[in-house]
């Protein structure tokens, strides 16, 4: 089990933002990155939540390790003001309720997912002095209408804005920055999961065999 899921939201591997997610995995050393375009589901939610789907294998899949993971990254662009229909599709599809969350009897969400640490990686052509104007609606939609909602208790916002016309020096910039982060949080969650395997040495180690 990796303990980060890096899930790549972009319909072409060619792109800056794979790129991005791959130099993240590359960086952590315990990754696993999930590349969306290359999973086989329907990303339709074709009957809403009157009715369940069956669940491809891919997708089933991709919802264990979404449990088991301590730390989960998206990476996606903005795409009129939303998410590619590839990720979106992908949320509508793999985050059921009563699985990844569910309500409270006072009609609270709670998230059922327990992974730590989230980050989105939010790529746009949109310069940075028109966001005041503009906003980022993805950054709402996915770091907390999706990921928080679903209990990923801490998400924070890397934000590339002015692709279309960035330099190649800003793009190097922004991929030792996918990097750098990578680096770091690996040495978080390997530090995480020490205590984690010490406990469950000891407790193996606890057991007395009886006839």
């Amino acid at each position: 089990m990796s303990s980060a899921l890096i899930i790549d939201g972009h319909p072409d591997g060619r792109s800056l933002t794979a790129e991005l997610a791959r130099r993240y995995t590359a960086a952590h050393g315990d990754a696993r990155i999930l590349a969306l375009r290359d999973l086989d589901f329907d990303p339709s939610l074709r009957f809403g939540y009157r009715r369940r789907m069956e669940l491809e294998p891919d997708l089933i899949d991709a919802k264990r390790a979404l449990a088991e993971a301590r730390t989960v990254v998206v990476f996606t662009p903005l795409w009129w003001g939303s998410v590619p229909a590839l990720l979106k599709g992908f949320f509508d599809r793999a985050l059921l309720p009563q699985q990844e969350y569910r309500y409270s009897k006072l009609g609270m969400p709670e998230g059922l997912l327990t992974a730590a640490n989230g980050r989105l990686f939010l790529l746009a052509d949109t310069p940075w002095f028109l966001t005041p104007f503009t906003g980022l609606p993805a950054q709402t939609h996915v770091a907390r209408g999706t990921m928080r909602f679903c209990g990923i208790r801490s998400v924070r916002t890397s934000r590339m804005l002015g692709v279309k016309d960035a330099s190649s020096q800003r793009i190097a910039s922004w991929l030792a920055r996918a990097e750098a982060l990578g680096r770091r949080d690996g040495i978080r969650d390997r530090r995480a999961a020490r205590p984690q395997a010490i406990a469950a040495e000891a407790a193996s180690s606890s057991v007395v065999a009886t006839s």
